[in-house]
């Protein structure tokens, strides 16, 4: 059995608000659970989960799969917008921990052929 992994890291919710104030996501991948999904859960218990091959193709470039976007903002951020009945949240990454997060679950399973 593969072991789970599970990082934190510091995101910036985007709105109108002079100030952003730095929120904590944990960053969780359990290829026991399901092999092919990262989990982001944000305080409160709001979690969402989503194809590990989006979030990686979301550090090169802009995709977006059902709900959730991900795309580059400059050389050193990612931003990721989720839709929900309730509305959209834009939440903006340093790219660095997402890149380290992402090296993490291919060293536990692998990128299908031609990926990673």
């Amino acid at each position: 059995m593969s072991p789970a992994v599970e990082e934190h890291a510091q995101a910036r919710i985007v709105s109108d608000a002079p100030h952003h104030r730095p929120v904590p996501v944990a960053l969780r991948y359990d290829p026991a659970e399901d092999p092919l999904t990262v989990r982001f859960e944000f305080p409160g218990g709001n979690e969402w989960a989503f194809p590990r091959s989006l979030l990686e193709a979301g550090l090169r470039g802009p995709t977006r799969r059902g709900d959730v976007s991900v795309w580059p903002c400059g050389r050193a951020q990612t931003v990721l917008e989720f839709h929900s009945p309730d509305g959209v949240a834009v939440v903006q990454f340093d790219s660095s921990p997402l890149v380290r997060f992402l090296r993490h679950t291919y060293s536990v399973t692998p990128a299908p052929s031609g990926r990673a």
